[in-house]
Protein backbone atom coordinates (compact mmCIF):
# COMPACT_ATOMS: atom_id res chain seq x y z
CA UNK A 1 0.00 0.00 0.00
CA UNK A 2 1.20 3.50 -0.83
CA UNK A 3 1.40 6.61 1.34
CA UNK A 4 0.30 9.57 -0.77
CA UNK A 5 0.31 13.32 -0.13
CA UNK A 6 -2.30 15.27 -2.12
CA UNK A 7 -2.30 19.06 -2.24
CA UNK A 8 -5.61 20.85 -2.41
CA UNK A 9 -7.56 17.87 -1.12
CA UNK A 10 -10.32 19.63 0.82
CA UNK A 11 -12.63 19.45 -2.19
CA UNK A 12 -12.86 18.71 -5.90
CA UNK A 13 -10.56 16.21 -7.58
CA UNK A 14 -8.18 16.21 -4.64
CA UNK A 15 -10.86 15.09 -2.21
CA UNK A 16 -12.18 12.49 -4.68
CA UNK A 17 -8.66 11.13 -5.15
CA UNK A 18 -8.12 10.92 -1.40
CA UNK A 19 -11.46 9.20 -0.88
CA UNK A 20 -10.68 6.56 -3.49
CA UNK A 21 -7.18 5.87 -2.22
CA UNK A 22 -8.39 5.50 1.37
CA UNK A 23 -11.11 3.10 0.22
CA UNK A 24 -8.43 1.02 -1.49
CA UNK A 25 -6.41 0.77 1.72
CA UNK A 26 -3.72 3.35 1.00
CA UNK A 27 -2.50 5.94 3.49
CA UNK A 28 -3.28 9.54 2.61
CA UNK A 29 -1.93 12.88 3.78
CA UNK A 30 -4.50 15.59 3.07
CA UNK A 31 -3.79 19.28 2.55
CA UNK A 32 -6.04 22.29 3.07
CA UNK A 33 -5.38 26.02 2.94
CA UNK A 34 -6.27 26.46 6.62
CA UNK A 35 -7.31 24.53 9.70
CA UNK A 36 -10.87 25.73 9.09
CA UNK A 37 -10.80 24.28 5.56
CA UNK A 38 -9.45 21.00 6.93
CA UNK A 39 -12.72 20.52 8.79
CA UNK A 40 -14.34 19.90 5.38
CA UNK A 41 -12.54 16.55 5.29
CA UNK A 42 -13.22 15.52 8.88
CA UNK A 43 -14.80 12.32 7.59
CA UNK A 44 -11.55 11.37 5.86
CA UNK A 45 -9.48 12.28 8.91
CA UNK A 46 -11.76 10.09 11.00
CA UNK A 47 -11.00 7.24 8.58
CA UNK A 48 -7.27 7.54 9.26
CA UNK A 49 -6.01 10.22 6.90
CA UNK A 50 -3.43 12.70 8.20
CA UNK A 51 -3.74 16.40 7.50
CA UNK A 52 -1.47 19.40 6.93
CA UNK A 53 -2.38 23.04 6.38
CA UNK A 54 -0.91 26.05 4.61
CA UNK A 55 -1.74 28.65 1.99
CA UNK A 56 0.13 27.71 -1.19
CA UNK A 57 -0.08 31.30 -2.41
CA UNK A 58 2.38 32.21 0.37
CA UNK A 59 5.99 31.07 0.07
CA UNK A 60 6.53 30.82 3.83
CA UNK A 61 3.37 28.78 4.36
CA UNK A 62 4.28 26.52 1.43
CA UNK A 63 7.61 25.85 3.09
CA UNK A 64 5.65 25.07 6.26
CA UNK A 65 3.53 22.53 4.38
CA UNK A 66 6.69 20.73 3.27
CA UNK A 67 7.98 20.73 6.85
CA UNK A 68 4.71 19.28 8.15
CA UNK A 69 4.77 16.51 5.54
CA UNK A 70 8.38 15.65 6.33
CA UNK A 71 7.60 15.47 10.06
CA UNK A 72 4.91 12.90 9.33
CA UNK A 73 7.50 10.68 7.64
CA UNK A 74 8.37 9.65 4.09
CA UNK A 75 5.64 9.52 1.47
CA UNK A 76 5.62 7.20 -1.51
CA UNK A 77 4.01 9.71 -3.85
CA UNK A 78 2.96 13.33 -4.13
CA UNK A 79 0.04 14.50 -6.25
CA UNK A 80 0.34 18.22 -6.94
CA UNK A 81 -3.39 18.74 -7.34
CA UNK A 82 -4.00 22.23 -5.91
CA UNK A 83 -4.75 24.94 -8.43
CA UNK A 84 -6.59 28.17 -9.09
CA UNK A 85 -8.04 29.34 -12.38
CA UNK A 86 -7.01 32.99 -12.41
CA UNK A 87 -6.10 36.10 -10.49
CA UNK A 88 -2.80 37.26 -9.02
CA UNK A 89 -2.22 33.93 -7.25
CA UNK A 90 -2.28 31.74 -10.35
CA UNK A 91 1.50 31.41 -10.75
CA UNK A 92 2.16 31.12 -7.02
CA UNK A 93 -0.34 28.31 -6.47
CA UNK A 94 -0.10 26.48 -9.80
CA UNK A 95 3.67 26.65 -10.39
CA UNK A 96 5.73 28.11 -7.54
CA UNK A 97 4.14 25.95 -4.83
CA UNK A 98 4.63 22.63 -6.69
CA UNK A 99 8.24 23.63 -7.33
CA UNK A 100 8.90 24.48 -3.68
CA UNK A 101 7.23 21.31 -2.42
CA UNK A 102 9.23 19.26 -4.93
CA UNK A 103 12.42 20.86 -3.67
CA UNK A 104 11.67 20.51 0.05
CA UNK A 105 9.65 17.32 0.60
CA UNK A 106 11.85 14.28 1.13
CA UNK A 107 12.08 12.71 -2.30
CA UNK A 108 9.13 10.35 -2.90
CA UNK A 109 9.01 7.37 -5.24
CA UNK A 110 6.50 8.95 -7.65
CA UNK A 111 5.33 12.43 -8.59
CA UNK A 112 2.22 13.63 -10.39
CA UNK A 113 1.52 17.23 -11.43
CA UNK A 114 -1.97 18.23 -12.56
CA UNK A 115 -2.02 20.22 -15.77
CA UNK A 116 -4.73 21.09 -18.29
CA UNK A 117 -5.33 20.83 -22.01
CA UNK A 118 -5.08 24.62 -21.89
CA UNK A 119 -1.30 24.29 -21.50
CA UNK A 120 -1.11 24.29 -25.29
CA UNK A 121 -2.05 27.98 -25.19
CA UNK A 122 0.67 28.94 -22.72
CA UNK A 123 3.62 31.18 -23.51
CA UNK A 124 7.15 29.88 -23.01
CA UNK A 125 8.17 33.13 -21.31
CA UNK A 126 9.69 32.73 -17.84
CA UNK A 127 9.14 36.41 -17.07
CA UNK A 128 5.46 35.55 -16.67
CA UNK A 129 6.34 33.96 -13.33
CA UNK A 130 6.53 37.44 -11.81
CA UNK A 131 3.99 39.32 -13.87
CA UNK A 132 0.36 38.59 -14.67
CA UNK A 133 0.68 35.17 -16.28
CA UNK A 134 -2.44 33.35 -17.42
CA UNK A 135 -3.88 30.01 -16.35
CA UNK A 136 -2.64 28.54 -19.65
CA UNK A 137 0.86 29.87 -18.92
CA UNK A 138 0.79 28.28 -15.46
CA UNK A 139 -0.24 24.91 -16.84
CA UNK A 140 2.49 25.01 -19.49
CA UNK A 141 4.97 25.77 -16.72
CA UNK A 142 3.82 22.98 -14.40
CA UNK A 143 3.91 20.49 -17.29
CA UNK A 144 7.44 21.67 -18.00
CA UNK A 145 8.31 21.18 -14.32
CA UNK A 146 7.01 17.61 -14.38
CA UNK A 147 9.11 16.77 -17.44
CA UNK A 148 12.17 18.54 -16.08
CA UNK A 149 12.00 16.56 -12.83
CA UNK A 150 11.60 13.36 -14.86
CA UNK A 151 14.85 14.18 -16.64
CA UNK A 152 16.77 15.26 -13.52
CA UNK A 153 15.52 12.46 -11.22
CA UNK A 154 15.51 9.36 -13.45
CA UNK A 155 14.70 7.05 -10.54
CA UNK A 156 11.48 8.91 -9.68
CA UNK A 157 8.61 8.59 -12.17
CA UNK A 158 7.35 12.13 -12.72
CA UNK A 159 4.32 12.75 -14.91
CA UNK A 160 1.79 15.44 -15.80
CA UNK A 161 -1.93 14.62 -15.87
CA UNK A 162 -4.67 16.52 -17.66
CA UNK A 163 -7.84 15.48 -15.77
CA UNK A 164 -10.11 16.89 -18.45
CA UNK A 165 -12.88 19.43 -18.10
CA UNK A 166 -14.84 17.84 -15.30
CA UNK A 167 -17.78 19.06 -13.18
CA UNK A 168 -15.98 20.29 -10.07
CA UNK A 169 -16.27 23.72 -8.47
CA UNK A 170 -13.55 24.96 -10.84
CA UNK A 171 -14.90 23.17 -13.91
CA UNK A 172 -18.52 24.10 -13.31
CA UNK A 173 -21.64 21.92 -13.38
CA UNK A 174 -21.82 21.89 -17.18
CA UNK A 175 -18.37 20.44 -17.74
CA UNK A 176 -18.63 17.59 -20.26
CA UNK A 177 -15.93 15.13 -19.15
CA UNK A 178 -16.40 12.11 -16.88
CA UNK A 179 -15.74 13.02 -13.25
CA UNK A 180 -14.45 9.54 -12.37
CA UNK A 181 -11.94 9.69 -15.20
CA UNK A 182 -10.86 13.07 -13.85
CA UNK A 183 -9.11 11.45 -10.91
CA UNK A 184 -8.52 7.88 -12.09
CA UNK A 185 -5.24 8.54 -13.91
CA UNK A 186 -3.44 10.17 -10.99
CA UNK A 187 -4.57 7.39 -8.64
CA UNK A 188 -3.28 4.80 -11.11
CA UNK A 189 0.05 6.58 -11.58
CA UNK A 190 0.82 6.65 -7.86
CA UNK A 191 -0.28 3.11 -6.96
CA UNK A 192 -0.17 0.75 -9.94
CA UNK A 193 2.65 -1.61 -10.90
CA UNK A 194 1.53 -1.49 -14.54
CA UNK A 195 4.70 -0.76 -16.57
CA UNK A 196 2.99 2.26 -18.10
CA UNK A 197 2.20 3.65 -14.65
CA UNK A 198 5.84 3.49 -13.55
CA UNK A 199 7.11 5.17 -16.71
CA UNK A 200 8.26 8.77 -16.49
CA UNK A 201 8.17 12.03 -18.39
CA UNK A 202 4.63 11.49 -19.66
CA UNK A 203 1.75 13.85 -20.27
CA UNK A 204 -1.41 11.82 -19.56
CA UNK A 205 -5.12 12.14 -20.30
CA UNK A 206 -7.47 9.39 -19.09
CA UNK A 207 -4.64 6.82 -18.81
CA UNK A 208 -3.32 7.57 -22.28
CA UNK A 209 -0.11 9.39 -23.06
CA UNK A 210 -0.33 12.48 -25.20
CA UNK A 211 2.37 14.58 -26.79
CA UNK A 212 3.32 17.43 -24.43
CA UNK A 213 3.57 20.99 -25.69
CA UNK A 214 6.91 21.35 -27.52
CA UNK A 215 8.18 23.93 -25.03
CA UNK A 216 7.58 21.59 -22.08
CA UNK A 217 9.86 18.96 -23.64
CA UNK A 218 12.54 21.51 -24.58
CA UNK A 219 15.52 21.13 -22.24
CA UNK A 220 16.58 24.74 -22.70
CA UNK A 221 13.18 26.02 -21.66
CA UNK A 222 13.14 23.56 -18.77
CA UNK A 223 16.45 24.96 -17.58
CA UNK A 224 15.27 28.57 -17.93
CA UNK A 225 12.14 27.78 -15.94
CA UNK A 226 14.03 25.97 -13.18
CA UNK A 227 16.53 28.83 -12.96
CA UNK A 228 13.71 31.36 -12.72
CA UNK A 229 11.98 29.37 -10.00
CA UNK A 230 15.22 28.92 -8.06
CA UNK A 231 15.89 32.64 -8.21
CA UNK A 232 12.35 33.47 -7.15
CA UNK A 233 12.19 31.04 -4.21
CA UNK A 234 15.77 30.48 -3.07
CA UNK A 235 15.34 26.71 -3.43
CA UNK A 236 16.74 24.31 -6.01
CA UNK A 237 15.33 21.04 -7.30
Amino acid sequence: MARVFITGSADGLGRLTATTLLAEGHEVVLHARSAERLTAVRDLLDRGAAGVTGDLADLGETRGVAEQVNRLGPVDAVIHNAGVYGGPQVMRVNVVAPYVLTALIERPRRLVYLTSGMHSGGHADVSRLTRRGSYSDSKLFVTTLALAVARLWPGVPSNAVDPGWVPTRMGGPGAPDDLRLGHLTQEWLVTSDDPRAVSTGGCWFHQRRREPPPAAADEQFQQRLLAGLAELTGFRV
